[in-house]
Order: structure tokens, then C-alpha cells, then sequence
């Protein structure tokens, strides 16, 4: 991989001393306007739209930089980077190239669906589905299990989430009416 200075250098035309000393500037926290009108002795005369074009580069490349450091940590701690992965993010040029290579590695989400059923409590959800008329609670009974982070009926029914909004929906008006007073 290039350094910063060097890409920018070739994708404006000019030095490498000129987009180096632009980049100081602006990192000692002057501006384009300022640089461009007032510092053309040490940019060796960049004007306004080079120096913005650098700006924007040096930012893009920079994030670029330190998503690729946040990829290779993560494929690296699941265990799954190997050289030819490594290599290809380091030669990854653009954002969008480095997220289709890391898109295969990067962790999923969890959903409260999916610790549900991690927990055993499908078979929960599938009772409250096909029987609206039963009381959740007591069905939610059979289910504690510590064993599996399920310590009370409560939460077993926290757990199911979108499964018990569906299955309290489909309840009878009278009876869902009920079980939302008593709550």
C-alpha cells in the first residue's frame, strides 16, 4: 500500500513535498482559503480547488485507513484471517471494496427472535400462535430454564419479543383487552 501523500500526489500531478506540506497545514488546523491565499510559498502554489481535492482525498483515504485496521482486527480475533485475505484489504482502493470483502467475516446481528430460540423458547412461541386462548404466563411456566438464561415466565415472554406481539394480536379483542388491563 502507498502512503497518503504519494496517492494524492499521483491522482493530483503533482510533488510529493507540495501535497505534504498542504497536509500539515491543514492538520495544524488551517483551512483551504488560508492555505491557498496565504501559504502558496510552502504548498508550492496549489490553488483552491487542488487543495479542496486534497482535503477530500486526505479524509477519504484516512477513514479508509482505519476501517481497514477495524476489518483486519475483527477477521484476526474470529481466527479466519489468512495472507491472501490480508493482502487483498490492504490492496482494497475504495470503501465499498473493502466492506464487499469484509461482508462474508462480519458479525451478525442478534435479534431477540434468535435468543429466543437459542434459549428453547420456540416451541413457546408456536403454543401461544396456535392456542391465543391460553394465559402466556402459565404457558411461559414450562419454559424457565437458568440453565439457559431464562429465569422467570417474564422473561421468557420478553424473550419471544415479535413472536408474542403477533400472538397477542391474533388474540380474541376480548380476551387481548383483558391481558393488557391486568399488565
Amino acid at each position: 500500500m502507498k502512503p497518503i501523500n504519494l496517492c494524492i500526489a499521483e491522482e493530483l500531478g503533482v510533488r510529493e513535498q507540495q501535497v505534504a506540506a498542504a497536509i500539515s497545514l491543514l492538520d495544524g488546523g488551517a483551512t483551504v482559503p488560508f492555505v491557498a491565499r496565504y501559504r502558496k510559498e510552502s504548498t508550492g502554489a496549489l490553488d483552491d480547488a487542488q487543495l479542496r481535492t486534497l482535503e477530500e482525498r486526505l479524509r477519504y483515504l484516512r477513514e479508509l485507513d482505519e476501517r481497514r485496521a477495524v476489518i483486519l482486527d475483527s477477521i484476526s480475533q474470529q481466527g479466519k484471517l489468512d495472507a491472501a485475505l490480508e493482502h487483498a484489504i490492504e490492496a482494497a482502493d475504495s470503501k465499498a471494496r473493502l466492506e464487499d470483502l469484509y461482508l462474508p467475516y462480519r458479525p451478525k446481528r442478534r435479534t431477540k427472535a434468535q435468543i429466543a430460540r437459542e434459549a428453547g423458547l420456540e416451541p413457546l412461541a408456536e403454543a401461544l400462535l396456535a392456542r391465543p386462548d391460553q394465559s402466556p404466563e402459565q404457558v411461559a411456566g414450562r419454559f424457565v430454564e437458568p440453565s439457559k438464561g431464562v429465569i422467570d415466565y417474564g422473561l421468557a415472554i420478553k424473550l419471544l419479543g415479535e413472536d408474542k406481539k403477533r400472538a397477542v394480536r391474533s388474540m380474541p379483542a376480548r380476551r387481548r383487552n383483558c391481558r393488557h388491563a391486568s399488565a
